[in-house]
């Protein structure tokens, strides 16, 4: 029989202390001027550590396709210093990807406000 689970996963905890860490990172120690105003919005994370998927968007849309080039340029030394906070038998790997939800979101949300303003059509 398994125990049930009490609080977060040791998973969601790391998960959790790699987006804050990553955060803080490309905040204050990134210092390639290609990257533009970057926030990550999500971190997945493999069972066994070895990959995370950083989930992120970029202030500026027209910035988009320079920031993931330093990004990538940048994945080593990310997790070069991801390895030093934070306690994990394994540092993971870094991928880099675009979160679109936040600008699906907006375009929906100006479609609903478009549609509502319009006139009901009568019968």
């Amino acid at each position: 029989m398994r125990k049930p689970q009490r609080g977060y996963a040791r998973q969601d905890r790391v998960k959790e202390q790699i987006m804050r860490e990553l955060a803080e990172l490309v905040r204050t120690g990134l210092k390639d001027p290609r990257a533009g105003f970057i926030t990550i919005n999500d971190v997945e994370v493999t069972r066994d550590y070895s990959h995370a998927t950083v989930h992120y968007t970029v202030l500026n849309d027209a910035q988009r396709e320079v920031t993931e080039e330093a990004l990538e340029h940048a994945k080593g030394f990310l997790r070069s210093e991801l390895s030093k906070r934070i306690r994990v038998f394994r540092t993971p790997e870094l991928h880099f990807v675009y979160d679109e939800s936040l600008a699906r979101g907006m375009n929906i949300s100006q479609l609903i406000d478009r549609v509502s303003e319009e006139k009901p059509v009568e019968d």
